[in-house]
C-alpha cells in the first residue's frame, strides 16, 4: 500500500491501487510482478508514483492541473522520456478539463518542463494537432493521450523482443540510469530486453550503475530488477570497467532521451564514458528506444539540446552536503554519445545500424511520428 499526496497544501490519504482499462495496454503486456505503475489517469485527476521517494516510499502524487505535471516532470517525480511524454498528454488532458481555452499556454508550460526528452514535444505536438482538429473536447483529448499510452506499451513489448534475440543463452549485462518500467507506460526500453530474455529462460546478471548524481540506477533500477526477480548487482560508477574486464560482460544496454538522424543518441549523463569502455573492451553497445524517441529535426548530436540542472544535485545529493556552497559545479543531465561507438539501435520496429541512411528508412515507415516543433 502507498499514499497519494497532491501539489499545493501536501495531503495524504489512503491509497487503493486502480486497475488500468483493458483497453488501454495490449493483452500480451503485463508488468512484471511487484512493480506499480507509474502513473494513472482517473477521474480526479493524473496520479504518478512519486520516483524522487524510491526506493523507500511508494507514494502517489495528485496532479490536477498542467501546471502540477509541469514541477512533477521538473521535480522528477515523473522521468523516463516515453513516461515524461505520456505524462505530459495528460497535463494537456488536465487543461481541457479545467478551462479548454487554457490548452494552448498549457502546451506551452509543459514543453518548457524539460528541453532533451524528445518525446516531450512528440507528445504534446500530438496532443495539439487534436486540439486543433477538435477544439477542447475532454473525451476526444483523453482518447488521444490513452492512445499515446497504449503505443508505449506496445512499443516496450516490441524493443524487448528485438533485443531479447540479441543475448546469449547466458548473459552478462551492465545499464546505466534507469530505462525500466518506471520510465514508460510499459515493461521500459532498456530492460524491456530483460524481462524478454527471462521470458524466452535466458540466464541474467546485470549490473546496474548507481547514476550519480541522482542516483537513478540504485534507487530505481537495483530495486525494480530486484522485484522482477532478475539478479542484480549495484556498483558505483567508476567500477563499470573493472566490471566489464573482471566479470564477462556481454554487452551493455541503455536507453535513450533523444536520438539524433545520424544515430547520434542523448542518454543521462555517463553513457558516452560507458560507450568509450565498451568500444575498449570489444563489448557489444546498444540503444534501446521507440521510435519516439528519433528527433527529426536533429541532423546530429550537436543539435540535442542538453539540460543542466541545479548544482546542489551535486553539491548537496539528496540534502547531504559534500562540497561547500560556493563550489563552481558542471551538472549536466545526459551527454551524447556518438553513433560510432554504438553497435545496434533496437527499436520497437526493430534492431538497425546507428547511420542516417538505416534511421531515414524506419522513420520514414512510421506515420504516427511528426516532426518536433519546439516552438510549441
Amino acid at each position: 500500500m502507498g499514499a497519494r499526496a497532491e501539489f499545493g497544501p501536501f495531503r495524504q490519504e489512503g491509497w487503493r491501487r486502480r486497475a488500468f482499462p483493458l483497453e488501454l495496454a495490449p493483452l500480451s503486456f503485463r508488468l512484471p510482478p511487484m512493480i506499480p505503475k507509474t502513473l494513472q489517469w482517473t477521474d480526479d485527476g493524473l496520479e504518478l508514483l512519486d520516483q524522487t521517494l524510491l526506493p523507500l516510499e511508494e507514494q502517489r502524487l495528485l496532479c490536477r492541473t498542467p501546471e502540477d505535471v509541469a514541477r512533477a516532470i521538473k521535480r522528477l517525480v515523473v522521468r523516463g522520456a516515453p513516461a515524461i511524454g505520456v505524462a505530459a498528454a495528460y497535463g494537456v488532458c488536465l487543461a481541457a478539463k479545467n478551462d479548454p481555452a487554457t490548452v494552448p499556454e498549457a502546451i506551452a508550460v509543459l514543453s518548457r518542463s524539460r528541453p532533451t526528452a524528445v518525446n516531450l514535444f512528440w507528445a504534446l505536438e500530438r496532443m495539439r494537432r487534436c486540439y486543433e482538429k477538435n477544439g477542447g473536447d475532454l473525451e476526444r483529448l483523453v482518447e488521444e493521450a490513452s492512445f499515446i499510452e497504449q503505443e508505449d506499451a506496445q512499443r516496450c513489448r516490441r524493443i524487448g523482443e528485438a533485443g531479447a534475440a540479441l543475448l546469449p543463452d547466458s548473459a552478462v549485462i551492465l545499464t546505466h540510469c534507469h530505462a525500466g518500467a518506471l520510465a514508460t507506460a510499459g515493461e521500459g526500453t532498456a530492460l524491456s530486453i530483460l524481462y524478454a530474455a527471462k521470458r524466452m529462460g535466458k540466464s541474467l546478471r546485470v549490473f546496474a550503475d548507481e547514476t550519480r548524481p541522482l542516483l537513478q540506477g540504485a534507487r530505481i533500477t537495483a530495486w525494480e530488477l530486484d522485484r522482477a526477480g532478475i539478479d542484480v548487482t549495484l556498483i558505483t560508477d567508476n567500477m563499470a570497467a573493472a566490471v566489464m574486464r573482471d566479470f564477462g560482460v556481454t554487452s551493455v544496454i541503455v536507453g535513450a532521451d533523444r536520438i539524433a538522424l545520424n544515430g547520434d543518441t542523448a542518454n543521462k549523463i555517463g553513457t558516452y564514458g560507458l560507450a568509450v569502455l565498451a568500444n575498449y573492451h570489444g563489448i557489444p553497445f546498444y540503444v534501446a528506444a521507440p521510435l519516439s524517441t528519433f528527433d527529426r529535426t536533429a541532423a546530429d548530436g550537436s543539435a540535442i539540446p542538453i539540460e543542466e540542472r541545479d548544482p546542489e544535485e551535486v553539491r548537496a545529493p539528496r540534502g547531504t552536503r559534500f562540497a561547500s556552497p560556493d563550489t563552481k559545479v558542471y551538472n549536466p543531465a545526459f551527454d551524447v554519445t556518438p553513433a560510432d561507438l554504438i553497435t545496434a539501435l533496437v527499436t520497437d520496429a526493430g534492431v538497425i545500424a546507428p547511420n542516417r541512411g538505416e534511421i531515414s528508412k524506419l522513420l520514414d515507415k512510421e506515420p504516427t511520428l511528426v516532426g518536433v516543433n519546439r516552438d510549441i
